[in-house]
C-alpha cells in the first residue's frame, strides 16, 4: 500500500532533537577510520540514543571484527556506520495491510498518554488524502473525554464515526461500527481503543474481546493491529510491546513523538528486541505529520549532517 509520501526535510526536522544528540558528534568523527578509540566513542553515542544495547553491540562486534581481520579499516566509519543501520532494520514488510474484499479493519491499541487517538485522527486523514472512504469506531468509552476528543478529529477531518456514550462496552460499540463500515461499503475501519497500562489484566481483556468481535463479524479482521509507543519513553517502550504482542498479535508499530525527543534510536532497540516492523511515525502535532517508515530515508534524515 503507498500510503503517505515519505521525505527527508520532513524527517529532518521531526527528528532534529535526536540528530543533535547523534549526527552532530558524529559529525566529528567524519573522515577517520576504524580503530578502538572510534569505536568506542561510536559505542557511546549509540546507546546515549537509545539505539539499545543489542543493535550496538552487533555493530560494534561488526566494526571489531572488520580490525581483526584487517579489512575496512580504510572506510570511513560513519559510512560504514550508515550501512550497518539500514541493514539492521531492511527486508521487513512496512506496508499497511489492505483487504480484498472491504472494510480493511486497523485495530489501534497501546498505553495511556501515547498520542493514540491524534495517531488514529493522522492515519485517517492519510487514507482520505488517498481517496479512501474511512470510518472511525470510538471504542474508547472508559477515558472520559476520549469519544468527544475522536468526533472532534472527526468532524474537523469530515470523517464518519460510530460512538457509544462513556462507560459503554467498547465491543459493542465496534461491532455497531463494523455493520455500518459493511452497510456503507467503507474502504477502511479505524478503530480507536482505551489506554491502557500492560498490567491492566481486565482491560487487556477487553481488547482482546474487541479483537474477537471484529474476526467474528469479518474474516480475517483485523487485517492490522497497530501499537502506538511513545518515542519520548525510550527503552521502557519494549515491556509494552512484549506484552501486547503476547495478548493481540500486534502486526506494526506507529511511533509517536519522534519529534520530542533525543531518543530517536529507539526504533532499532524495538525491532531488534521485539521483531515488529515499525510502520508508521509521527513526527509533530498536526494531522499531516505522520510518515511511512522508509529506512533509507529514516537512516539518512538521522546522520546526514554527519556523513554528508
Amino acid at each position: 500500500m503507498g500510503l503517505f509520501r515519505s521525505t527527508v526535510n520532513a524527517l529532518r526536522s521531526g527528528l532534529s532533537r535526536t540528530r543533535s544528540t547523534l549526527a552532530t558528534p558524529l559529525a566529528a568523527m567524519r573522515g577517520r577510520t576504524i580503530d578502538d578509540d572510534s569505536i568506542n566513542e561510536l559505542e557511546r553515542l549509540l546507546l546515549s540514543s537509545d539505539v539499545g544495547p543489542t543493535t550496538t553491540d552487533i555493530i560494534v562486534s561488526e566494526l571489531r571484527d572488520a580490525i581483526s581481520k584487517g579489512e575496512k579499516q580504510n572506510r570511513d566509519i560513519l559510512e560504514l556506520l550508515r550501512d550497518q543501520l539500514v541493514q539492521r532494520l531492511s527486508g521487513k514488510d512496512r506496508t499497511l495491510a489492505i483487504a480484498d474484499i472491504h472494510p480493511t479493519v486497523i485495530l489501534v491499541a497501546g498505553v495511556n498518554g501515547v498520542g493514540k487517538t491524534t495517531s488514529v485522527a493522522k492515519i485517517a486523514r492519510a487514507l482520505r488524502e488517498e481517496n479512501r472512504s474511512v470510518l472511525l469506531a470510538a471504542a474508547d468509552t472508559f477515558r472520559a473525554g476520549a469519544v468527544s476528543q475522536l468526533a472532534t478529529w472527526a468532524d474537523r477531518l469530515g470523517i464518519e464515526i460510530v460512538k457509544g456514550q462513556q462507560g459503554a462496552d467498547p465491543a459493542a460499540v465496534t461491532f455497531d461500527a463494523i455493520e455500518a463500515a459493511l452497510a456503507r461499503e467503507t474502504d477502511v475501519l479505524l478503530i480507536d481503543t482505551a489506554g491502557r497500562l500492560h498490567t491492566q489484566e481486565p482491560l487487556m481483556r477487553q481488547l482482546k474481546k474487541i479483537k474477537q468481535v471484529t474476526s467474528n463479524k469479518i474474516e480475517g479482521a483485523p487485517h492490522e493491529v497497530l501499537l502506538v509507543l511513545d518515542a519520548t519513553q525510550g527503552q521502557n517502550t519494549l515491556l509494552q510491546a512484549k506484552k501486547f504482542t503476547e495478548a493481540i498479535d500486534v502486526t506494526g508499530i506507529f511511533l509517536a513523538k519522534l519529534d520530542g525527543t533525543a531518543r530517536g534510536g529507539i526504533v532499532f532497540a524495538i525491532e531488534d528486541e521485539i521483531g515488529i516492523p515499525v510502520k508508521l511515525i509521527g513526527i509533530g502535532e498536526r494531522p499531516e505529520d505522520v510518515e511511512p517508515f522508509d529506512v533509507e530515508v529514516f537512516v539518512e534524515a538521522l546522520i546526514d549532517d554527519a556523513v554528508s
